[in-house]
C-alpha cells in the first residue's frame, strides 16, 4: 500500500517508552515529520500483531528490547496538501512499552535518539500528531514506566 495519496488509512503502531522521568523520543529521519520529534514506531505488517509490531519497529529503530505493550491511545495522523487531497493518513496505536534490554542506538528511521524529561518535551519540534497526543494523555503518561525493575 502506498504510503503518499493512499486510498485508505493505514496503521501503524508507537512506543511510550518512560524511564526516570524522560520518555525517549527519536527525530524522524523520513516524511511524514521529516527532522520532527516522535514516538519510535512504524507500520503493521500483513499477519504482525500489533503488539510484534511495537517490539519489531522499537528494535530496529532505538536497538532497545521492550516487552508487554499496552495500549494507551489511539491517534489519527493526517495530512493534507494545498488542494485539501489527503497525503498522508495513518492511524498509530499508541503502546506503553516495558524496557527489557539491549542497547540504544538510533537506527533505521531514527535520525537521533533523546531522552527528554517530560517537562521539556513541548519545547522541542514536535510532529503534529505526537504533540496533540503529548497534551491529550500528559497526566496518564507521567504516571507510567517502562524502566526495568531496581533501575
Amino acid at each position: 500500500m502506498k504510503r503518499l495519496y493512499p486510498n485508505r488509512p493505514i496503521l501503524g503502531a508507537s512506543a511510550v517508552i518512560i524511564c526516570n522521568g524522560k520518555i525517549l523520543l527519536e527525530k524522524r529521519k523520513n516524511d511524514p515529520g521529516r527532522g520532527k520529534w516522535s514516538l519510535p514506531g512504524g507500520l503493521v505488517e500483513l499477519g504482525e500483531r500489533l503488539e510484534e509490531t511495537v517490539i519489531r519497529e522499537v528494535r530496529e529503530e532505538t536497538g532497545l528490547k521492550v516487552e508487554k505493550p499496552e495500549v494507551i491511545d489511539v491517534v489519527d495522523n493526517i495530512t493534507v496538501d494545498e488542494k485539501q487531497r489527503v497525503k498522508y493518513h495513518f492511524v498509530v496505536v499508541v503502546h506503553l512499552a516495558k524496557i527489557k534490554g539491549g542497547k540504544l542506538k538510533a537506527e533505521t528511521d531514527a535520525e537521533e535518539l533523546k531522552w527528554i524529561p517530560l517537562e521539556e518535551v513541548e519545547k522541542h519540534d514536535l510532529t503534529k500528531s505526537f504533540r496533540e497526543f503529548f497534551k491529550g494523555n500528559k497526566e496518564k503518561i507521567e504516571k507510567l514506566d517502562s524502566c526495568p525493575q531496581g533501575e
